[in-house]
């Protein structure tokens, strides 16, 4: 970013913060950055500090996304002699996701969300450019895509997820896609990226979302009445927020060429909230309602007929059947019936799993994603083996911010570990957050985390204090120019 606006951005948020009361280092403290708003320009602010282990070991870190690079940052910095070998096949694994929204609706480039991986790689740590295809952890080895064979005695799995687009019919050609890798977005644009069928959940895509959108907007404009669809997947996905921060961004888009009227805009799901938190389903709900956004509720996305444009859904329901005697209710009998949408603009989130190296291999589970203790991060059965970031079967959220708060508990349980600490402190308590785009302008900060009293459940957990249901432009501000900055020099260094 051009150093002169981020200078002129910062002084608007201190001016902003001011009016509320509340120092730009204290607003720091209270969103946990530490050392990443030393890079923002606040000399007040100090570098987190790293404890330090004379603990031994053999580290393998499998994914060298967001949550393996900062955690193997932080283990680096933790140790006194620190041996780690981190598997990642891609160049460009560490790659700033969060920011494909925006590159969706055009407000940044493709360019700006994807950088080198060796430039964020800590300082002697061994980088094997492989893929991990099968893992025994009752012999501490892992096989690479290379042949090797890797040998270690502790393990963090970081792989992150599949993007199963395969998983609708009529996109079975696509297959599954991991976000940045050249050969699947190759396979993908064959299909999506055209044709007014869409998705930003890879690099490519996210690009020719924005073409996809503009000429969405374009035939509004010329007073074609249009069709824009925006369903979300069955499947647990990164980033519950996605796709109400994409219907929202072309909602924008349509009210700024004065071409909303011509559209219709549909938000379909599978579930039957618009989310978990009471307050931030009912901010949402009226938000939707106030741009004329139509919200459907319990509908499975099923099939894309693309060559029609036309999206099917299986509609979902319970009714009453017979009373049952023993148990003195009635028995509820599940409905289905099939419904057909047509758009002109489909925006859409696939369904998403765990790669299948993972779901075979003995660290998986039945339902793919590896098992840990949810507080602990550590894995259920092999108490040298632990998993965060989006791999992890864990309640909540699937995103960068839940990988912030993650990592720590990781290394710090770790270590513990390798020190022969039966008890592990570090608690992760489910903490995440959702930048959720409402406008272009404006944001809602929706934060939050387990109800202590129902883990089930969630609770708000707002970092300032202000109404966190509230739409801000400050929190515009620090999800356009602040957080990527935030994430580059401060999570992947392992000090935020």
């Amino acid at each position: 970013m051009d150093k002169g606006l981020l200078k002129e951005n910062l002084e608007q948020i201190d001016a902003y913060l001011k009016q509320e009361g509340i120092s730009r280092r204290d607003a720091m403290k209270m969103m946990g950055l530490g050392g990443a708003a030393m890079m923002m320009g606040s000399g007040a602010a100090t570098e987190a500090k790293a404890s330090s282990s004379s603990a031994k070991g053999k580290i393998l870190i499998v994914g060298g996304g967001l949550s393996g690079v900062a955690t193997t940052a932080l283990l680096a910095r933790s140790l006194d002699n620190p041996d780690i070998t981190i598997l990642e096949p891609n160049p460009k694994s560490v790659s700033y996701q969060p920011g494909q929204t925006l590159v969706g609706s055009g407000v940044w480039s493709k360019e700006d969300t994807v950088y080198e991986t060796a430039d964020f790689m800590p300082d002697g740590v061994k980088w094997i450019q492989e893929k991990a295809v099968e893992f025994n952890p009752d012999n501490n080895t892992v096989k690479t895509s290379g042949g090797k064979e890797i040998k270690y005695d502790y393990m963090v799995v970081a792989t992150g997820l599949v993007l199963d687009y395969g998983g609708i019919a009529g996109l079975e050609e696509v297959g599954d896609v991991y976000s940045l890798d050249a050969a699947d977005a190759a396979k993908a644009k064959k299909i999506l990226g055209k044709n007014g069928l869409c998705s930003i959940y890879f690099a490519e895509g996210a690009a020719d979302t924005w073409t996809q959108m503009q000429e969405f907007v374009a035939a509004a404009k010329s007073g074609k009445k249009v069709k824009g669809l925006f369903p979300e997947p069955h499947t647990a996905f990164k980033c519950g927020g996605a796709q109400k921060k994409m219907v929202n961004l072309t909602n924008a888009r349509l009210v700024e060429a004065g071409a909303r009227d011509n559209a219709e805009l549909s938000f379909v799901t599978n579930g039957k909230k618009l989310f978990g938190v009471p307050e931030y389903h009912d901010s949402i709900t009226r938000q939707m309602k106030e741009r004329g956004v139509s919200t459907t509720f319990s509908h499975k996305l099923k099939a894309i007929d693309v060559a029609n444009k036309v999206a099917s859904f299986e509609k979902h329901w319970e009714e009453k059947g017979e009373w049952d005697n023993v148990l003195e209710e009635f028995a509820m009998v599940k409905k289905t019936e099939n419904i057909d949408m047509p758009y002109d603009f489909c925006h859409l989130i696939p369904p998403q799993k765990a790669p299948k190296e993972i779901a075979d291999s003995p660290i998986g589970s039945d339902k793919g994603w590896v098992p840990v203790n949810k507080e602990t991060l550590q894995h259920v059965k092999y108490p040298n083996v632990f998993a965060l970031g989006d791999v992890a079967a864990i309640p909540l959220g699937k995103t960068g911010g839940s990988a912030r708060k993650q990592y720590k508990v990781v290394a710090e349980n770790l270590i513990a570990t390798m020190e022969g600490k039966k008890e592990l402190a570090a608690k992760y308590d489910g903490y995440t957050v959702c930048p959720l785009i409402t406008d272009i302008g404006k944001v809602m900060l929706a934060e939050f985390k387990w109800d202590p009293k129902d883990n089930s459940k969630a609770i708000a957990a707002p970092s300032f204090p202000l109404d966190p249901a509230q739409e801000r432009w400050i929190y515009w501000l620090l999800k356009v120019y602040l957080l990527k900055p935030m994430t580059q020099y401060g999570m992947l260094s392992g000090r935020a």
